[in-house]
């Protein structure tokens, strides 16, 4: 397997990659692995990211502008900017592959986003504790006072177009559920749930004793990649 690093450029910013490639044949797939929010980055993604090589599949894990090794301040990220930049690294690393997309929690909205975009490219879909985000929530910096407001709006996500775009969605997908999330409130859970279950291949998973970080859980349990992993094939 070979491991390679390298920058980015996109929506103004470096962006810094991590890609593995299988060391025998290549599924045709390429999966792009997205982290969350606040102290999240790819660091913790690469472990599944080893374990999709490891399978047959090319695959890169990125961190989003001010995280990890990136340039910018997350202050000035926003839904937006993530959708750019993810749509920009998905481009330049898969430009004709179909794609399997991997977004842990803030990433679940991103990944909608993809979605919407890139319509039947994307052939597989990975949720873990994903989120979702009123459409009024896109364009504001994290660090605008008005993102805070929305949130803390009750029932601001119940107009996310991520419940469209899973919606519609034709693949196959797999949803990760923590045992215990005190992020995601279970309505948004429910809701991207039944969105998927009517034209998608759903497999809904639950580890036991899982919380929220989904990513670091799996970053610290084999078995539990291997089975994410095997339901993507």
């Amino acid at each position: 397997m070979e491991q390679r690093e390298f920058t980015h450029l996109a929506d103004g910013e470096e962006l810094s990659c991590t890609t593995f490639t299988p060391a025998g044949g290549e599924r045709p797939e390429r999966v792009v692995i997205m982290h969350g929010a606040g102290a999240g980055s790819k660091q913790r993604s690469l472990p599944l990211a080893r374990e999709f090589a490891d399978a047959g599949f090319r695959s890169l894990a990125f961190d989003f502008s001010g995280h990890g090794q990136s340039t910018g301040e997350l202050t000035g990220l926003s839904l937006e900017r993530r959708f750019l930049q993810a749509r920009s690294v998905a481009t330049e690393f898969a430009p004709d592959a179909p794609l399997i997309l991997v977004g842990f929690s803030m990433s679940g909205q991103t990944v909608a986003d993809l979605v919407g975009e890139l319509g039947e490219r994307v052939s597989t879909i990975v949720l873990g504790a994903p989120a979702a985000y009123a459409p009024e929530a896109w364009k504001l910096p994290f660090g605008a006072a008005g993102f805070t407001e929305i949130l803390r709006t009750p029932g601001s996500w119940e107009t996310s177009p991520a419940f469209d775009a899973y919606r519609g969605f034709t693949g196959r997908a797999v949803l990760i559920v923590p045992d215990h999330d005190a992020v995601i409130p279970p309505e948004v859970t429910s809701r991207i749930d039944a969105a998927l279950r009517e034209h998608s291949r759903l497999a809904r998973i639950t580890f036991p004793g899982s919380e929220h970080m989904i990513g670091h859980w799996l970053s610290e349990h084999p078995a539990d990649r291997r089975r994410v992993v095997g339901l993507c094939l």
